[in-house]
């Protein structure tokens, strides 16, 4: 079962024990490419191949458009909720982002904090958004 689930991720990247999987989509019914906006959705799979028990703070994405511009996103845990995973678990969130081109990229990073209370960053894989050329015009 874990494999079938792990094809459908199509980037990772593990730091620290942490493997972060991200599998995406883009959303026709949700873009309006006549206004130049176009919208993807994105499920992270988060695993704990550690050792220890350790909870995630923190998120820091680089949302990054076809012309370049580079926007920023800094907030408190994911969707709302900073989830404690003990050895061997994994934590599961689906998220969205709009662009207005329909071409860019997302990657960055979550802070987490170990059972001592030290924090350490986990790497969040580099991965396109590009929409088909049916949805571009």
């Amino acid at each position: 079962m874990q494999d079938v689930l792990s094809s459908l991720f199509q980037h990772a990247a593990m730091t620290a024990g942490i493997t972060v999987r991200v599998a995406v989509n883009f959303m026709p019914d949700q873009s309006r490419t006549e206004a130049k906006r176009w919208f993807w959705v994105y499920h992270i799979r988060i695993e704990n191949g550690r050792k220890d028990t350790v909870q995630l703070r923190t998120r820091h994405w680089r949302i990054t458009d076809a012309r370049g511009l580079v926007s920023l996103v800094d907030g408190e845990g994911v969707v709302g909720e900073t989830p404690v995973l003990e050895p061997g678990q994994a934590h599961d969130y689906v998220s969205g982002c709009e662009l207005m081109t329909n071409i860019g990229s997302m990657e960055g990073h979550y802070t987490f904090v170990d059972e001592g209370g030290e924090p350490f960053e986990v790497a969040i894989p580099f991965f396109p958004l590009a929409a088909p050329a049916v949805a571009q015009r």
